[in-house]
């Protein structure tokens, strides 16, 4: 397979996305986010990794509208009735099975969990960029990784990619 030059993939970490975002007090517009992706790093095709559940069906069927390739995991209901769904696992395991099919990967995620992914990406020459959700709440492992030219923000960008209410009539 021929690789284009601008041939990227984004790797998202849907709950640390959705979490880190909320806890500054705002909501992410999913489609605008998509199309920041395309435009700032050339991303063709975006994974949206989210854990499973029957009554957010709304919610997977907007983010496929928008652009995302969801892929699931199924979730956990914890004694105190939390849900538990962490997709760290299908992230990396996904990144490795699209390896050969994306010239460079954009990870989005502030969770340290990540740490060996980037490092090996980095090391590859694979990384386009780690987009942490929130610059004052990110992992001391990200940062040591993405040393440099390889971490980006998404503090600045509330006022591009706020969710907005839709007015009617």
């Amino acid at each position: 397979m021929v690789i284009k030059e601008s041939y990227n993939y984004a790797f998202i970490d849907g709950q640390n996305l959705n979490l880190a975002i909320r806890g500054m007090g705002w909501k992410l517009d999913f489609k605008r986010f998509r199309v920041y992706l395309k435009e700032k790093y050339d991303v063709e095709r975006a994974y949206y990794f989210i854990g499973y559940l029957d009554t957010n069906s709304v919610l997977y069927k907007s983010l496929q509208e928008a652009g995302y390739v969801l892929i699931f995991k199924p979730v956990l209901i914890n004694k105190d009735n939390k849900v538990k769904g962490n997709c760290d696992a299908e992230l990396v395991l996904h990144s490795m099975i699209e390896y050969s099919n994306y010239k460079k990967a954009v990870i989005v995620t502030g969770d340290g969990d990540f740490y060996c992914l980037v490092n090996y990406l980095k090391e590859q020459e694979k990384l386009k960029t780690v987009l942490v959700p929130n610059r004052h709440k990110y992992s001391s492992l990200l940062r040591k990784a993405g040393e440099g030219r390889y971490i980006a923000f998404m503090n600045e960008l509330r006022p591009k990619l706020i969710y907005k209410k839709k007015r009617t009539p």
